[in-house]
């Protein structure tokens, strides 16, 4: 280990000590589970490790917890997205219901395409949903968002390439 990552190592110690029980009781009070809690707190810190950066000292709770609030809306929308999938499970007949493994790897899915979703402009997801979804034609999709049907074109394109892009990261 050489002298900066030895520095980094003890920063980030130092950081812990500091903040790790504060930070603790805001998510816990936000979550009212202590082990959820416990797990976002590794999970900010993961996330502060993976940056390769610290925060000045004077900044540190700040960014940790915009960190630790990205965190609480991820464990939501996925919180949410699980709940959906396992009431619509519910009202299919039993013996249609996949595996484990497989209702794991779906909700895997789920949570990525959502992802994916939310990464794009208002007026592409819309108009992506409109069109897959709702099976709107372009010129009905134009006028619900009050844009040509040009524009129409190029956010399906867009939303489309960023799914094509998705798909392909997810092979590598």
């Amino acid at each position: 280990m050489n002298a900066r990552d030895s520095a980094l190592q003890q920063q980030m110690a130092q950081l812990y000590h500091d903040h790790q029980s504060w930070l603790s009781a805001f998510l816990q009070r936000r979550l009212g589970c202590s082990h959820s809690a416990a797990d976002l707190v590794q999970d900010t810190y993961l996330r502060l490790l993976s940056k390769g950066k610290l925060p000045e000292p004077a900044h540190s709770r700040g960014y940790l917890t915009r960190i630790a609030k990205g965190l609480l809306i991820d464990l939501y929308r996925r919180r949410r997205i699980e709940q959906a999938y396992l009431d619509e499970l519910a009202a299919q007949p039993e013996h249609t219901h996949p595996s484990p493994e497989h209702c794991s790897e779906i909700l895997e899915a789920l949570v990525t395409i959502d992802r994916l979703l939310h990464g794009l402009p208002v007026n592409v997801r819309r108009a992506l949903l409109m069109r897959r979804l709702d099976g709107m034609s372009y010129r009905a999709i134009a006028e619900e968002l009050g844009v040509s049907i040009s524009s129409v074109e190029k956010y399906i394109a867009r939303a489309l390439q960023s799914c094509l892009q998705a798909a392909q990261e997810l092979e590598q």
